[in-house]
């Protein structure tokens, strides 16, 4: 009997704990959307996309 209560003393800790959990997840978010943000900003970088879009906007503000 002792040894089913101490059993289900540790089934009940291990259910409860989840803080790490949510620290693990938060991360996971972050290292995707870093990642996503590297391929955004290389794939800009490369493409000169980032100057062709100020070359308009400016060419726009800044008629003649």
């Amino acid at each position: 009997m002792f040894r089913r209560f101490v059993a289900w003393l540790n089934a009940r800790s291990l259910a409860r704990d989840e803080s790490g959990q949510t620290t693990a997840e938060y991360a996971l978010v972050i290292l995707g959307a870093t990642a996503l943000a590297t391929l955004l900003i290389t794939w800009a970088t490369g493409s000169h996309a980032i100057s062709k879009l100020f070359d308009t906007v400016i060419d726009k503000v800044l008629p003649g």
